[in-house]
């Protein structure tokens, strides 16, 4: 068990970024019997964070976030960062609590096998892991890993997220990735590499069903034809925001079922209407104290990962800040196998385009200019290069 010393101790818990996520949970910290807040590590002047809870310490150093926890959530978004920042808590010693999917798909196979390093229940990849556990308890073999996106558009206008961030609280970028599908195809390749899925097709299907159980159904059938369990989504606008499993089960449980209004079968949608970030990651970290081990990781074998794609044309010389969330690039699901020059989109940050990219075209390592970063070496460890 993971303990601050004494069994009496409150277990402390560091944090990783300053973020949405981050004070959120900092704030849901608060309330927890058993813990407490541990150092915050940030890279932003102290005088420029704000609606942290009283109290609350904010470090720069990670020796310090390492020195003043017992475990470290990681809620940054930033993969650069984030993979520095892991690497040193995990040599420490220290388990890695994540709720960074884009974290996890480019360089978390890597930590995947050097400690206990999971991402938390919350949003929609732990929940699923959750979910799925669940289902099985109750014998149920699962087809479809589904997330449930309510709206998609791969080339949103600047000004439009402009809007809808002002509105939602949240950074542009972030709006972005949502809408643009890079959010849900980064969730979606941690549950395949996690949870042993496969996917039916680059990009995903993502079905758009306004009834969301017929989706369910479509993609079961995908899987079924594969005799393997996908991970994917349904577009099912009016639909809540949570996460599905379409799953088998014993025929012989099929009158029960019925009564239990899940429907004639032989396939059945288990339905989570909710995910909500902040609040759950408490469980992941009690359930990492009290020695319940690996919630969700990407595995040490990946098969899926994320590829840039160009949303418009790139000329030599294009300056690219950061990839997730851009106006010229996004995220799409890969089999590693197919695509094995592909560029993960969580590595582009300040890249500079090489050669001329036609939209609609997956960039390629030689496409880009990348900066030396310990993501990208691991990245190419990870490839075996």
């Amino acid at each position: 068990m993971y303990s601050g010393g004494e069994e009496s101790d409150p277990l402390r818990v560091g944090v990783v970024g300053t973020g949405f996520i981050a004070r959120g949970l900092l704030i849901a910290l608060s309330g927890q019997d058993g813990m407490v807040t541990g150092p915050v590590l940030t890279r932003r002047p102290p005088g420029e964070i704000a609606g942290f809870p009283e109290g609350v310490r904010a470090v720069g150093a990670v020796e310090d976030l390492i020195d003043g926890s017992d475990i470290v959530v990681e809620c940054s978004g930033d993969v650069l960062h984030a993979t520095g920042v892991i690497e040193e808590v995990m040599a420490a010693g220290l388990p890695v609590v994540t709720m960074d999917a884009e974290v996890q798909v480019t360089t978390g196979s890597y930590f995947a096998g050097k400690g206990l390093f999971t991402e938390a229940e919350g949003d929609q990849p732990g929940c699923l892991a959750a979910l799925r556990e669940d289902a099985v308890q109750m014998g149920f073999h699962p087809l479809v890993y589904g997330n449930i996106k309510g709206y998609l558009n791969h080339t949103p206008t600047p000004e439009e997220m402009d809007f809808w961030a002002k509105k939602q609280g949240i950074r542009p970028d972030k709006v972005t990735a949502f809408t643009d599908g890079t959010k849900v195809q980064i969730e979606q390749a941690l549950v395949a590499n996690g949870l042993g899925a496969g996917i039916l097709r680059p990009g995903l299907l993502g079905p758009e069903n306004p009834d969301l159980e017929a989706g369910a159904r479509l993609l079961a059938e995908g899987a079924l034809r594969m005799d393997r369990a996908v991970s994917d989504y349904v577009l099912s606008p009016g639909s809540p925001a949570g996460v599905f499993i379409a799953a088998l089960h014993d025929e012989r449980f099929a009158d029960y079922l019925r009564y239990y209004k899940m429907g004639d079968g032989p396939v059945y949608t288990l339905l989570r209407t909710f995910h909500l970030c902040n609040l759950e990651i408490a469980k992941t970290i009690r359930r990492v104290a009290s020695g319940g081990g690996v919630l969700l990781n990407n595995g040490t074998d990946p098969e899926i990962s994320v590829a840039a794609i160009a949303k418009c044309d790139l000329e030599p010389g294009t300056a690219i800040r950061r990839g997730i969330g851009s106006f010229v690039v996004r995220g799409s699901c890969v089999r590693i196998a197919d695509a094995p020059e592909h560029v993960p989109i969580g590595l582009i940050t300040d890249a500079v385009v090489r050669k001329k990219v036609r939209t609609g075209d997956l960039l390629s390592m030689d496409d880009l200019d990348l900066p030396s970063s310990r993501a990208l070496e691991i990245w190419e460890i990870l490839q075996g290069r």
